[in-house]
């Protein structure tokens, strides 16, 4: 059995979530209740990573930042969907640490349910 690219996404936004409650942060939705632009930002996440497996958390990073550019989000001290502002929307290296760990996090996920399917 394969996982999709959703199947994949829904995991590394649950784990996120779960993160970022360890963190303070309790803003997420969980997956089912999440915002479409937020879901399919994650499916693209796992796409980019499933074309390129050597690519790195910065990598990453840069692939949604390109994203978020592209769809008019600037930097802004709090995340507003609405006003489509975000204060990650900065260079990796400008990154908190807390937040480097996102990428972390997504990376070794996408990896490792990508290479399941050689265990199936």
């Amino acid at each position: 059995m394969l996982f999709t690219d959703e199947q994949i996404a829904r995991v590394c936004h649950d784990a996120n979530r779960a993160y970022c409650i360890t963190q303070g942060d309790e803003s997420q939705l969980p997956w089912p209740d999440a915002p479409d632009w937020q879901r399919e930002s994650a499916i693209n996440g796992v796409r980019f990573h499933r074309s390129n497996p050597s690519s790195t958390p910065a990598d990453s990073h840069n692939n949604w930042l390109k994203e978020k550019i592209a769809d008019g989000w600037v930097y802004g001290e709090v995340k507003d969907p609405n006003a489509k502002t975000h204060p990650c929307v900065v260079q990796y290296d400008q990154l908190p640490a807390f937040q480097r760990v996102k990428d972390h996090i997504f990376v070794a996920i996408v990896r490792t349910l990508d290479g399941a399917k050689a265990l199936i």
